[in-house]
């Protein structure tokens, strides 16, 4: 999910090699280029960063940000994993005061347990439940950009997966929109569940949480 920051759009991406995140690199160029944009673009090894703002409206975000962060998004999503009928999603969120520091993890699965994607995001300062389901939003969003039919999603928030299985009631207002969120996207899906899992079988997901805090 892209964010605002000090009057920008910016989102990191995370590739499995280098040479994947230079090919990224060149085809948002290519795209920046005929929208005759010039976004602000940061490589550290398989991390790219991009910052989005309209120099001619005074370093402000308008339609033209927003426009070229969807055609951004498109690049990815036509990296569909052939034959991805079924995947399984780990996803983790964590907030280091509650509230605190905040950040997203989430890992895609092949049914043989290998590693489709992963990445993670820094949220600011929310509660750790908030996290969870930032988390949760951006594992399912990425999974059906990737033409996942029937998810499996693994979550070592009992509450949050008690919430989205309809077991318990949301009452807190801040988490209303982030579960309203989590609801839609499952309409992407032919299939999917939602289990609890315990944090040592999450530790991918949970390691990318601590890695995006530790760099902040």
């Amino acid at each position: 999910m892209w964010q605002e920051v000090d009057n920008e759009l910016y989102k990191k991406f995370e590739f499995e090699t280098f040479d994947e995140a230079v090919a990224f690199i060149n085809n948002v160029a290519t795209l920046a280029k005929a929208d005759n944009h010039h976004p602000k673009i940061i490589n550290n090894y398989k991390i790219v960063e991009i910052f989005l703002s309209t120099h001619s409206a005074g370093g402000k975000i308008t339609d033209k940000d927003k426009s070229l962060s969807l055609k951004i998004d498109n690049i990815l999503s036509k990296k569909q994993v052939p034959e991805l009928k079924l995947a399984k999603l780990y996803t983790d969120g964590g907030s280091r005061g509650n509230p605190g520091p905040s950040a997203t993890g989430y890992v895609v699965l092949s049914p043989d347990d290998e590693i489709i994607e992963k990445g993670s995001r820094y949220l600011g300062i929310t509660t750790n439940n908030q996290a969870e389901y930032a988390a949760l939003v951006d594992g399912l969003e990425r999974c059906a950009q990737l033409g996942v039919e029937n998810l499996e999603v693994y979550m070592d928030s009992l509450l949050i997966v008690n919430q989205v299985n309809g077991l318990f009631k949301v009452k807190n207002a801040e988490l209303m929109p982030l579960y309203e969120s989590v609801r839609k996207i499952t309409n992407s899906f032919d299939s999917i569940s939602f289990s609890h899992v315990r944090r040592e079988l999450n530790s991918i997901a949970d390691g990318l949480v601590n890695e995006c805090l530790d760099s902040q």
